[in-house]
């Protein structure tokens, strides 16, 4: 086992241990009803890939809690045959990619998310960067956490008829943004904004790639395209 695979178990089997009622191979509804008195809402709640452990989204992290629903482990799944961190690819799977912006470049095959403020000098960098990366599917939320402003012209973009284009527009070839219409709705805006807050993104650019990793901060289209290609992309 790899030093980076070691480590990732080691998180794994560290675990907290809850004051739950003690239950005797409890069902979904026992576990859930354990989990919500200590940890909060369950949002989600399903078997994990290892028999006796069920996997639990809770403010949208992932846990997972055996059966009597008196353990929780709190960490990373990981797949040794595969080497993929089971947990970390759930979470980005079970991102609402409809709240973001989709751009397509060539087959598209390479996927990233990223969450982008409008006013964030860093995500300009990106955008331009990410004009020269092949075959890419992009989805930006947008994410305005640097003032008033910032919120106003995410608005001007989630309203605009084309929001790529407004995007770009912007970010890329600085443009002027067009003024927010008299009807527009920003549910889609304020749940991305929720939703960014629920994975605790204190900044912007913030990455997250197919695989998982999760990128904190700005980095080059090289760097970019070095972990599509570790993947086979």
């Amino acid at each position: 086992m790899n030093k980076k695979l070691l480590a990732a178990a080691t998180l794994f089997v560290s675990f907290a241990t809850l004051s739950f009622s003690t239950l005797s191979l409890a069902g979904e509804a026992d576990v859930k009803k354990a989990l919500e008195t200590t940890l909060g809402k369950v949002e989600k709640i399903s078997k994990a890939p290892i028999t006796g452990l069920w996997e639990v989204v809770v403010d949208g992290q992932i846990f997972y809690v055996e059966d009597t629903g008196r353990y929780v482990l709190a960490g990373n799944l990981i797949d040794t045959k595969t080497g993929k961190n089971l947990t970390t690819e759930r979470q980005f799977n079970a991102l609402p990619l409809e709240l973001a912006i989709k751009q397509v470049r060539g087959n598209g095959k390479n996927v990233l998310v990223t969450f982008e403020d409008p006013n964030c000098g860093y995500c300009k960098k990106l955008a331009k960067e990410l004009t020269s990366v092949k075959n890419l599917t992009l989805y930006t939320f947008l994410y305005p956490v640097l003032g008033e402003d910032s919120f106003e012209k995410s608005k001007m973009i989630w309203c605009a008829q084309d929001k790529a284009k407004a995007w770009n527009d912007w970010m890329i070839a600085g443009k002027t943004l067009a003024s927010v219409p008299a009807k527009c709705d920003a549910t889609g805006l304020e749940k991305s904004i929720a939703l960014g807050q629920k994975l605790r993104i204190s900044g912007t650019p913030a990455m997250f790639f197919a695989t998982g990793e999760r990128v904190g901060g700005y980095i080059p289209a090289a760097e970019i395209e070095k972990r599509f290609n570790a993947k086979g992309g």
